[in-house]
Protein backbone atom coordinates (compact mmCIF):
# COMPACT_ATOMS: atom_id res chain seq x y z
CA UNK A 1 0.00 0.00 0.00
CA UNK A 2 1.58 3.65 -0.68
CA UNK A 3 1.98 5.74 1.87
CA UNK A 4 -0.26 8.58 2.38
CA UNK A 5 0.47 11.84 1.14
CA UNK A 6 2.08 14.49 3.66
CA UNK A 7 -0.43 17.47 4.33
CA UNK A 8 1.19 20.82 4.85
CA UNK A 9 0.41 21.02 8.43
CA UNK A 10 1.39 17.66 9.37
CA UNK A 11 4.92 18.56 7.95
CA UNK A 12 5.24 22.21 9.82
CA UNK A 13 3.84 20.35 13.21
CA UNK A 14 6.35 17.57 12.77
CA UNK A 15 9.49 20.08 12.27
CA UNK A 16 8.34 22.13 14.82
CA UNK A 17 8.47 19.43 17.57
CA UNK A 18 11.90 18.42 15.83
CA UNK A 19 13.01 21.93 16.51
CA UNK A 20 12.29 21.69 20.21
CA UNK A 21 13.73 18.00 20.67
CA UNK A 22 16.75 19.04 18.27
CA UNK A 23 17.51 22.32 20.18
CA UNK A 24 18.29 20.16 23.22
CA UNK A 25 19.99 17.87 21.72
CA UNK A 26 22.60 20.08 19.39
CA UNK A 27 23.28 21.52 23.37
CA UNK A 28 24.07 18.79 25.16
CA UNK A 29 25.97 17.00 22.82
CA UNK A 30 26.93 19.28 19.77
CA UNK A 31 26.44 19.14 15.99
CA UNK A 32 28.56 16.08 15.23
CA UNK A 33 26.84 13.78 18.19
CA UNK A 34 22.94 14.37 17.02
CA UNK A 35 22.02 11.67 14.43
CA UNK A 36 18.67 11.61 13.48
CA UNK A 37 18.04 8.47 14.49
CA UNK A 38 18.85 10.07 18.07
CA UNK A 39 16.02 12.80 17.07
CA UNK A 40 13.41 9.90 16.56
CA UNK A 41 14.64 8.01 19.39
CA UNK A 42 14.05 12.21 21.38
CA UNK A 43 10.57 12.15 19.21
CA UNK A 44 9.21 8.45 19.47
CA UNK A 45 9.60 7.47 16.24
CA UNK A 46 11.69 6.23 13.74
CA UNK A 47 14.80 7.58 11.71
CA UNK A 48 12.84 6.84 8.54
CA UNK A 49 9.91 9.10 9.90
CA UNK A 50 11.94 11.55 10.85
CA UNK A 51 13.44 11.65 6.68
CA UNK A 52 9.87 12.35 5.67
CA UNK A 53 9.54 15.51 7.29
CA UNK A 54 13.16 16.61 7.45
CA UNK A 55 15.82 16.64 4.32
CA UNK A 56 18.68 15.55 7.12
CA UNK A 57 20.75 16.74 9.69
CA UNK A 58 21.66 19.62 8.02
CA UNK A 59 18.42 21.29 7.38
CA UNK A 60 17.58 20.46 10.69
CA UNK A 61 20.48 22.21 12.00
CA UNK A 62 19.66 25.42 10.18
CA UNK A 63 15.87 24.97 11.07
CA UNK A 64 17.13 24.93 15.44
CA UNK A 65 19.38 28.24 14.77
CA UNK A 66 16.80 30.26 12.56
CA UNK A 67 14.29 29.54 15.43
CA UNK A 68 16.33 30.40 17.63
CA UNK A 69 17.33 33.80 15.92
CA UNK A 70 13.66 34.34 15.21
CA UNK A 71 12.63 34.34 19.18
CA UNK A 72 15.88 36.07 19.73
CA UNK A 73 14.45 39.21 17.30
CA UNK A 74 11.09 39.10 18.94
CA UNK A 75 13.09 39.80 22.52
CA UNK A 76 14.63 42.41 20.81
CA UNK A 77 11.99 44.16 19.27
CA UNK A 78 9.99 43.96 22.04
CA UNK A 79 12.25 46.02 24.31
CA UNK A 80 11.86 48.62 21.84
CA UNK A 81 8.60 48.65 22.03
CA UNK A 82 8.53 48.99 25.44
CA UNK A 83 11.42 51.73 25.34
CA UNK A 84 10.78 55.68 25.28
CA UNK A 85 11.69 57.93 22.57
CA UNK A 86 15.88 58.64 24.27
CA UNK A 87 18.16 56.83 21.84
CA UNK A 88 20.71 56.06 24.35
CA UNK A 89 18.02 54.44 26.54
CA UNK A 90 16.66 52.60 23.40
CA UNK A 91 20.05 51.26 22.96
CA UNK A 92 20.30 50.39 26.80
CA UNK A 93 17.07 48.56 26.88
CA UNK A 94 18.19 46.40 23.83
CA UNK A 95 22.06 45.63 25.91
CA UNK A 96 19.66 44.53 28.86
CA UNK A 97 17.15 41.98 26.40
CA UNK A 98 20.66 40.74 24.72
CA UNK A 99 21.78 39.64 28.02
CA UNK A 100 18.57 38.29 29.35
CA UNK A 101 18.29 36.09 26.47
CA UNK A 102 21.98 34.89 26.97
CA UNK A 103 20.90 34.38 30.71
CA UNK A 104 17.08 33.12 30.02
CA UNK A 105 18.01 30.77 26.76
CA UNK A 106 21.48 30.00 26.92
CA UNK A 107 21.17 26.59 24.85
CA UNK A 108 19.12 28.76 22.09
CA UNK A 109 22.55 31.43 22.08
CA UNK A 110 25.11 29.09 22.20
CA UNK A 111 23.84 27.33 18.63
CA UNK A 112 23.12 30.86 17.25
CA UNK A 113 26.79 31.84 17.71
CA UNK A 114 29.01 28.99 19.20
CA UNK A 115 27.82 25.79 17.54
CA UNK A 116 29.34 24.99 14.22
CA UNK A 117 28.10 22.60 11.52
CA UNK A 118 27.03 21.93 8.10
CA UNK A 119 24.21 23.17 6.80
CA UNK A 120 23.22 23.47 3.08
CA UNK A 121 23.76 26.17 0.70
CA UNK A 122 20.12 26.96 -0.11
CA UNK A 123 16.72 26.68 0.47
CA UNK A 124 13.88 27.39 2.53
CA UNK A 125 15.30 26.71 5.89
CA UNK A 126 18.65 28.66 4.78
CA UNK A 127 16.53 32.02 3.75
CA UNK A 128 14.40 32.01 6.95
CA UNK A 129 17.54 31.62 9.05
CA UNK A 130 19.25 34.69 7.21
CA UNK A 131 16.11 36.64 7.81
CA UNK A 132 15.61 36.57 10.89
CA UNK A 133 19.65 36.81 11.45
CA UNK A 134 19.21 40.34 9.74
CA UNK A 135 15.92 41.19 11.78
CA UNK A 136 17.90 40.83 14.97
CA UNK A 137 21.03 42.95 14.01
CA UNK A 138 18.05 45.49 11.98
CA UNK A 139 16.85 46.01 15.94
CA UNK A 140 20.35 47.38 16.94
CA UNK A 141 21.57 49.10 13.75
CA UNK A 142 18.41 51.11 13.22
CA UNK A 143 18.54 52.18 16.90
CA UNK A 144 22.10 52.82 16.50
CA UNK A 145 21.82 54.41 13.41
CA UNK A 146 18.79 56.69 15.15
CA UNK A 147 21.28 57.70 17.99
CA UNK A 148 24.05 58.90 15.28
CA UNK A 149 21.14 61.07 14.01
CA UNK A 150 20.35 62.71 17.11
CA UNK A 151 23.80 63.63 17.90
CA UNK A 152 24.06 60.99 20.91
CA UNK A 153 26.54 58.77 18.94
CA UNK A 154 29.04 59.77 16.57
CA UNK A 155 30.78 57.70 14.42
CA UNK A 156 29.56 55.05 11.36
CA UNK A 157 26.09 53.03 12.44
CA UNK A 158 26.92 50.03 11.00
CA UNK A 159 30.33 50.04 12.37
CA UNK A 160 29.00 50.51 15.83
CA UNK A 161 26.33 48.40 15.55
CA UNK A 162 28.75 45.37 15.08
CA UNK A 163 31.03 46.93 18.24
CA UNK A 164 28.30 47.43 20.53
CA UNK A 165 27.42 43.72 19.30
CA UNK A 166 30.46 42.47 19.43
CA UNK A 167 30.58 43.75 23.26
CA UNK A 168 27.94 42.35 24.85
CA UNK A 169 28.31 39.01 22.66
CA UNK A 170 31.69 38.88 24.39
CA UNK A 171 30.63 39.17 27.46
CA UNK A 172 27.72 36.63 27.38
CA UNK A 173 29.92 34.07 25.96
CA UNK A 174 32.43 34.37 28.95
CA UNK A 175 28.97 34.03 31.65
CA UNK A 176 27.86 30.93 29.88
CA UNK A 177 31.68 29.65 29.62
CA UNK A 178 31.84 30.07 33.24
CA UNK A 179 34.87 32.47 32.99
CA UNK A 180 33.03 35.68 34.84
CA UNK A 181 33.33 34.78 38.54
CA UNK A 182 36.01 37.37 39.72
CA UNK A 183 34.01 39.41 41.70
CA UNK A 184 31.56 41.55 38.87
CA UNK A 185 28.01 40.06 37.68
CA UNK A 186 27.37 40.06 34.38
CA UNK A 187 24.41 42.06 34.55
CA UNK A 188 27.38 44.69 36.32
CA UNK A 189 29.51 44.12 33.82
CA UNK A 190 27.40 44.60 30.74
CA UNK A 191 25.93 48.30 32.01
CA UNK A 192 29.38 49.56 32.46
CA UNK A 193 30.90 48.37 29.06
CA UNK A 194 27.44 50.15 27.94
CA UNK A 195 28.07 53.27 29.45
CA UNK A 196 31.67 52.81 28.04
CA UNK A 197 30.79 52.33 25.07
CA UNK A 198 28.35 54.82 24.48
CA UNK A 199 30.64 57.45 26.10
CA UNK A 200 33.29 56.80 23.92
CA UNK A 201 31.31 56.45 20.83
CA UNK A 202 29.13 60.10 21.89
CA UNK A 203 32.81 62.13 22.41
CA UNK A 204 34.38 64.00 19.58
CA UNK A 205 37.82 62.74 18.47
CA UNK A 206 40.29 64.46 20.34
CA UNK A 207 42.26 67.18 18.54
CA UNK A 208 45.83 65.41 17.54
CA UNK A 209 48.15 67.61 20.14
CA UNK A 210 50.78 70.22 18.71
CA UNK A 211 53.85 68.02 19.49
CA UNK A 212 57.08 70.93 20.65
CA UNK A 213 59.48 70.28 18.18
CA UNK A 214 63.03 68.56 19.57
CA UNK A 215 65.65 70.50 20.93
CA UNK A 216 67.63 70.34 17.77
CA UNK A 217 64.53 71.28 15.51
CA UNK A 218 63.90 74.75 17.34
CA UNK A 219 64.67 77.70 15.57
CA UNK A 220 67.77 79.51 17.55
Amino acid sequence: MPRAALVADDIAAFRRRAVVAATRLFAEHGYAAVTMRGLGAALGVSAMTSYRYLAGKEELFVLVRAEAFRRFADVLEAALAAAGDDPIARLGSLSDAYVGFGLEQPDAYRIMFELRGLAPAAGPAVTELAAQSRRAFGCLQRSVSAAVASGDLEGDPKTLAHLFWAGTHGLVSLHLAGQLGMGRSIRQLARAQFATATRTAGRPPAAPRNRSPAPHQRSR
